[in-house]
């Protein structure tokens, strides 16, 4: 397996950013110097502290649509569970794909705050895999919508997909080119509006880590990473899949199950967990959980899980 300590993702830079902004001190304004910042960034002790788990929103699918359940109520849940923050898929708020109210949105971003509850994220549906340019133009304009929206909210990320549409008559090569296009005009207006866009690996243009990775190289900007979708590796050993994919990862959905050479098994939390300790990656680790059975009992056994594998060393 590759040595990952010696991988550093494109978030690094972030990080770096940091430390060029004046921290304020009892003795006044310091400015560290660029070199002082790097040293800072590469010695800062207990890295592992900055490794938080979220919930993405998706985990309530039922409820958010049906109405049994509000985006208000799943930020209550967050807080009586002690989970840092949520990931507010768009599909919930009210009209969409349409933009909802600044009064609505602030209303909720209040209802987080007061909670103690960041929000981390949000994401759409959108496909870039259409044959039909105005198609994929509807994307193009439907994210960049969203990201005013996650600019409001002030959430760190908007996840968006590649597509699963197979065009007739076009190569992958040819789908890939136009996709690129997209997906950069997209990080564009994210740099814009300070929101990184996250392309998720969903099972579908994107299937494995050789896809994920062509994507990741053909784009270098530090407003773009993965969402890495633990779940929808399903081809091969998700955990080396996972490993060769993870320094590109800005955000995550980690599910509580994982498919090994095509047979669903549940997560190996603790295995999951080093990986992660060992890469660079700092932030919020979104749980999601899919399938049968009541959504608050199945994220609180996740949230246990995993809870006690970051716990260890």
């Amino acid at each position: 397996m590759k040595n990952l300590q010696h991988d550093y993702p494109r978030r690094r830079s972030f990080l770096k950013a940091l430390w060029s902004v004046p921290v304020l001190s009892a003795a006044g304004v310091i400015f560290p110097s660029k070199d002082a910042a790097s040293q800072k960034v590469k010695t800062l002790p207990g890295k592992d502290h900055f490794l938080k788990l979220s919930l993405n929103a998706y985990s309530f699918n039922e409820q958010l649509l049906n109405g049994s359940m509000t985006l208000e109520e799943l930020i209550e849940f967050c807080a009586e569970k002690g989970i840092f923050a949520v990931d507010l898929t768009g599909y919930y708020f009210p009209g969409y794909p349409q933009v909802p109210s600044d009064e609505f949105l602030y209303n909720i971003k209040r209802k987080a705050f007061s909670l103690g509850v960041e929000i981390s994220g949000t994401g759409v549906r959108n496909d870039f895999t259409h044959a039909d340019p105005a198609k994929r133009q509807e994307s193009v304009q439907h994210i960049k919508n969203w990201i005013e929206v996650a600019e409001k909210l002030g959430a760190q990320t908007i996840r968006i997909f590649s597509g699963n549409q197979k065009p007739a008559g076009y190569s992958r090569a040819a789908v890939l080119e136009w996709m690129l296009k997209d997906i950069r005009t997209c990080i564009e207006y994210g740099k814009a509006h300070g929101v990184v866009v996250a392309l998720q690996n969903h099972d579908d243009f994107i299937k494995t880590a050789a896809d994920t990775i062509e994507i990741m190289e053909s784009i270098d900007s530090d407003w773009f990473g993965l969402m890495l979708d633990i779940g929808s590796f399903q081809t091969a050993d998700p955990y080396e899949e996972i490993a060769q994919t993870i320094k590109y990862a800005v955000t995550w959905q980690i599910k509580e199950k994982v498919f090994f050479k095509g047979k669903e098994v549940d997560v190996d939390a603790d295995k999951l967990i080093k990986l992660i300790k060992a890469s660079q990656f700092r932030g919020y680790l979104p749980l999601e959980s899919l399938g049968k059975g009541d959504p608050k009992q199945k994220i609180t056994a996740l949230l246990d899980k995993f809870n006690k594998s970051l716990s260890k060393n």
